[in-house]
């Protein structure tokens, strides 16, 4: 086997970044107690390195996890010039985290610490110099995780979600029902709208059951232009998810909506699943968001 061979068939490593104050730290955490061989703070240029080193320790190391960030200083211009070379050589995948601007500022102000760029301005002005350093970095990311909605534990467990061992899959579907009355989930890389078949809600007897039940389920799937339309997104979504796998995206969220994410959202993410588990190299996870909401 030559070397170039032996190089890509090494461990995994995932690149760690984005903005700070975005939950770098709890990700970290989380991927350790998935048996990630974490490595915080690293600057660039010990990138090439470590990943020399995984690769002498080949079994030892088989997931690796590196967090780089703004912290290395004038080190992290340094990034996307590493990240390019490492990406010539071997198989990464780099997340990032971000976060809007309030949710930020909110953060550090909990915390009373101040910004890492922020210098002798204010926190914002800080938020502001790092968006820029990390444009180009962001726009090169395989997972981008919006963490404005999650505390730390919502964090760590979608994580887990993310980069837990997935057997032989090439790419991992999260189908996720929710309602629109609380909002459409960030993270989410594709939405359905359900909306435009007759709400269970108002049918007495159907009213305090959930998609997750026999008799709503019927009802939904009853209704003109439900199974034609999950037959035909399912069909629309399998190239989809092959050109995700050719483009090594290893994860996806699709986002199914109704009012209140209870009735129509849960049968039909149910549905989609269902027809969805036989692409080849895709593992398919369910997650009804609202279900329990009032």
């Amino acid at each position: 086997m030559s070397d170039d061979v032996s190089r890509r068939e090494s461990g995994e490593v995932l690149i760690v970044t984005g903005m700070s104050g975005a939950g770098r730290s709890t990700a970290a955490n989380a991927l350790e107690d998935l048996d990630w061989y974490v490595v915080d703070n690293l600057p660039p240029q010990m990138l090439k390195p470590l990943l020399d080193l995984t690769e002498i320790a080949a079994d030892a190391l088989p997931k690796v996890a590196v967090v780089v960030d703004v912290r290395g200083r004038d080190l992290f211009s340094e990034l996307p010039v590493a990240l390019q070379q490492l990406r010539d050589r071997r198989k990464l995948r780099l997340l990032f985290l971000d976060a809007s601007d309030d949710v930020l500022v909110r953060r550090f102000e909990a915390v009373r610490r101040p910004h890492p760029l922020q210098a002798e301005g204010t926190i914002i002005d800080g938020i502001r110099r790092e968006r820029e350093r990390l444009a180009a970095v962001r726009e090169s990311a395989d997972v981008i995780l919006d963490t404005s909605g999650y505390n730390i534990h919502q964090l760590a467990t979608r994580i887990v979600d993310l980069f837990s061992d997935e057997g032989s899959a090439r790419h991992t579907l999260t189908i996720m029902s929710f309602g629109f009355k609380y909002g459409l989930p960030p993270d989410a890389d594709m939405a359905a709208d359900m909306r435009f078949l007759p709400n269970p809600f108002w049918n007495d007897e159907l009213k305090s059951l959930t998609g997750e039940d026999e008799a709503v389920r019927d009802f939904v799937l009853d209704q003109e232009g439900a199974v034609e339309f999950i037959d035909a997104y399912a069909a629309a979504l399998r190239p989809v998810l092959e050109g995700y796998q050719r483009e090594n995206k290893r994860h996806s969220v699709l986002a199914v909506g109704c009012t209140g994410g209870k009735h129509r959202s849960v049968v039909t993410a149910r549905e989609l699943a269902e027809r969805l588990a036989h692409v080849p190299g895709v593992a398919v996870r369910i997650k009804h968001r609202d279900l329990g909401r009032e």
